[in-house]
């Protein structure tokens, strides 16, 4: 996982270097353009498909939902699909409901897209258009480096569709160094080795970090780790935040970052232990700050999550743990 991790800089600078195969993609679906996109995925993946859901809604303007995959795996869901673009997130490519769900979704005349990280899988087979994110073989159970290359696969598809050349991502690999040497990943661990409920959060693009967060808390530290939005944060749940409570909030420059103000309130104001991660997290109210290099905030997100990969890293070693090999789980889950 350490080794994993720290590969990201070199696999996030390459994919830059190969704009021209996400334009070939772009222009392939510009001859079918769509009047919506839907977005399939399990896992790490899923958390992928929502920040590429905000993408399309924002940058491209195109209403975008995320499928249930058992709507067509369980209940054999045959739904009009005509001009509607699916793609499809899977790092493995090897998920037999998210073939089901490709190969279905073609049939009904949706035009699919792959994003995974095996060219030859079963997955890329069943697509019309694939996507390599070339993070290479991931040997952690934890998705590190093949997470963070399916948010700049994403981003740079959806920015090719827009006209994009990927010049806001120009010079990412540095600004991932940077955010992977964060100091103040080491002061988290250190507070936080002992706690037993993390509450994580973010809004708009940051929202997907705040559940990628989760996720990796749980799967290698076994803590009780809960994501919400920062905004249903409010409508309820913040009841359940107390002194007990550490809150590890995704808080970048931005619009999502400027909403979090109200978030940041309400846990505070009940106590909470907060950490903040982000390019905004010099400004947070919080006891640990862990700060990431500025960027576009529709990039933020692949900058985000690098420090908090770190962080799950880190608090599993400190706790005894064994990050590579999490009780429980595989590399590949086959669901259906």
């Amino acid at each position: 996982m350490t080794a994993e991790i720290d590969e990201q800089p070199a696999i996030l600078d390459a994919l830059v270097g190969r704009r021209s195969e996400f334009a070939e993609v772009a222009a392939a679906i510009a001859r079918r353009p769509p009047r919506f996109v839907l977005l399939a995925a399990r896992g790490s993946s899923d958390h992928a498909a929502l920040y590429a859901k905000y993408l399309v809604e924002v940058v491209l303007g195109l209403p975008a939902g995320l499928v249930s995959p058992s709507t067509a795996t369980l209940y054999g869901a045959r739904p009009d699909l005509r001009d509607v673009l699916l793609i499809t997130v899977s790092q493995s490519g090897g998920s037999p409901d998210l073939v089901e769900v490709t190969e279905t979704a073609r049939a009904q005349g949706a035009l699919t897209v792959s994003v995974s990280n095996t060219p030859g899988s079963p997955l890329a087979a069943a697509s019309e258009l694939a996507v390599d994110i070339g993070a290479g073989t991931e040997h952690a159970v934890a998705a590190t480096k093949t997470y963070g290359a399916t948010l700049m696969a994403l981003y740079l598809l959806v920015d090719a569709v827009r006209g994009g050349h990927g010049e806001h991502a120009a010079g990412i690999g540095e600004l991932a160094r940077a955010a992977l040497d964060s100091p103040g990943v080491e002061r988290a661990v250190d507070r936080y080795r002992f706690v037993d409920r993390v509450l994580t959060t973010g809004r708009g693009y940051s929202y997907a970090t705040a559940l990628e967060a989760a996720l990796k808390l749980a799967e290698t530290s076994y803590l009780a780790a809960r994501a919400y939005s920062g905004a249903d944060l409010l409508h309820g749940p913040v009841a359940a935040v107390d002194s007990e409570t550490a809150v590890l909030a995704v808080t970048s420059e931005g619009r999502g970052g400027a909403a979090m103000h109200e978030v940041l309130a309400a846990v505070g104001g009940r106590g909470a232990d907060i950490l903040a991660v982000g390019s905004a997290a010099a400004k947070a109210p919080a006891a640990v700050r862990i700060d990431v290099p500025r960027t576009v905030e529709e990039l933020a997100p692949i900058l985000e999550i690098l420090p908090i990969q770190r962080l799950a890293l880190g608090l599993a070693l400190a706790r005894g743990g064994d990050p590579d090999n999490p009780r429980g789980l595989l590399k590949v889950t086959r669901t259906r």
